[in-house]
């Protein structure tokens, strides 16, 4: 699906402040997984300072990813969104399935803390610019109202 507008309101229509959380995240994996060219989706979670799976859409995935290690730990100590054009060459990949080529990891904040990272991979390289970036914090943003 290549219509991002209507990606973020469909998201908008799951991000739902009395429902659960592990509701709210899975809908929103499942919105994410209809984007073009990628195997993975979904949400890490901060518990006791490291990055913990969350719902996601795709292969199995690693359990926990501790601060700073790794693209979603990077992201995560970092604040910032992260874009890897080839996750070959980013020192300290943590490769969960060795079909991703390139990722993208927003941090979601909520008061100014990291209580989450969106994660999504790509089989292909260079998948991700600033289109998916810009989309993925407007998302970012709006997810951080239910935690």
């Amino acid at each position: 699906m290549k219509d991002y507008d209507l990606i973020y309101q469909q998201t908008l229509g799951y991000i739902i402040t009395d429902s659960p959380l592990y509701s709210v995240l899975s809908n929103v994996s499942a919105v994410l997984n209809q984007l073009d060219d990628i195997n993975w989706c979904g949400f890490y979670l901060v518990e006791n300072r490291d990055l913990f799976v969350g719902p996601f859409q795709g292969e199995v995935a690693c359990v926990q990813i501790p601060r700073g290690k790794g693209v979603c730990g990077t992201a995560f100590s970092e604040k910032k969104t992260i874009i890897v054009p080839d996750v070959s060459k980013f020192k300290g990949h943590i490769a969960c399935s060795s079909e991703s080529k390139s990722e993208i990891v927003v941090p979601i904040l909520k008061d100014k803390k990291v209580v989450g990272v969106i994660d999504i991979d790509s089989p292909s390289l260079n998948r991700f610019g600033d289109k998916e970036k810009k989309l993925l914090e407007k998302i970012a943003k709006a997810l951080a109202t239910v935690f």
